[in-house]
């Protein structure tokens, strides 16, 4: 994805930029590559952002990073060409990165075997299945580790350039830029973004039942007992196949629902939170609050002050 490639590489110009200026330097701070597989002529640098410099030659990069690829899938390749060449820069001593579905290749190196790793949340499932060493932590923005870091979701690729501005240049220089280009310094994270998309595709027709009766009412009042009596099925069976089909238990997928309207509701930004709570199916302002920051990770005012969309002015 080259806007992401080209995002990049304007990000780690203007930080050099910046840096020459406050600290009344002409020397460069950062130096800019980007490599290509060329065919025959094997894994060669295409863009330098000093090129009047001496060639890497086989030297080893300070940071990698990988970008995603159209699908996360692309990601993948049959031949281990990139994935050797990676493992040798991580020998040599550089950091490594992936954003996205970059992580696929990453993984395929075999470096993330038994460490916690993050991609866009759709990939997730992919993933698991592919590499069941690694632990994905599908809420996570960022997993950070002294020598690997990977970002979830397409544009958490301004996290990852301002850590590595951070490791490379410190905290001043990461904060000058992130107000330069007016984005926020990596401290959040995926499940404030992530809409709940249930397993539809089980292939369970009396879960599945119960999952469509479910969705097309309002999720205040509703028990797991409706929920079992709409699948036909005795109640110790439908908790197992409605586990087994979702990989939620019945009470789990059912609160998630209710979160999923409450955000909605917030985002509207014009209905009172002691309303939300109501209309969810809480009684009680303070249980809808604590149950919501634990699924969330905000308080409803405060989820309502960063991604409410206001109807007046």
């Amino acid at each position: 994805m080259l806007g992401i490639v080209h995002g990049l590489t304007d990000l780690f110009r203007m930080t050099d930029d910046l840096s020459r200026a406050r600290l009344g330097s002409n020397d460069p701070v950062l130096r800019i590559s980007h490599f290509a597989d060329t065919g025959a002529g094997g894994i060669v640098r295409t863009f330098d952002s000093l090129p009047g410099m001496a060639q890497f030659g086989e030297s080893i990069a300070r940071v990698v990073i990988i970008p995603p690829r159209e699908t996360a899938i692309l990601g993948t390749e049959l031949a281990p060409k990139w994935s050797d060449w990676l493992i040798g820069q991580h020998a040599g001593g550089a950091t490594l990165t992936s954003i996205c579905g970059g992580t696929f290749l990453l993984a395929q190196t075999g470096l993330l075997d038994g460490r916690r790793a993050t991609t866009h949340a759709c990939s997730v499932p992919n993933l698991t299945a592919l590499f069941p060493a690694i632990e994905f932590d599908v809420d996570a923005v960022r997993t950070e580790d002294d020598d690997i870091i990977t970002v979830g979701g397409i544009m958490a690729w301004t996290d990852l350039a301002l850590v590595i501005v951070r490791r490379l240049l410190g905290t001043a220089a990461m904060m000058e830029i992130a107000d330069f280009m007016m984005i926020e310094p990596p401290n959040r994270e995926q499940r404030f973004h992530k809409t709940f998309l249930p397993d539809m595709n089980h292939g369970d027709t009396a879960i599945l039942k119960s999952q469509y009766e479910l969705h097309a009412r309002a999720p205040a009042g509703i028990t797991v007992n409706d929920m079992a009596q709409w699948s036909g099925l005795e109640m110790r069976t439908f908790a197992r196949r409605f586990h087994g089909a979702t990989g939620l238990r019945p009470n789990e997928y059912r609160l998630k629902l209710r979160m999923e309207k409450a955000r909605e509701l917030l985002e509207a930004n014009t209905v009172p939170i002691s309303q939300v709570a109501s209309d969810i199916g809480y009684g009680d302002i303070a249980s809808f609050r604590q149950a919501f920051t634990k699924e969330i990770g905000f308080r409803p005012s405060d989820y309502r002050k960063k991604f409410g969309h206001s109807l007046t002015g």
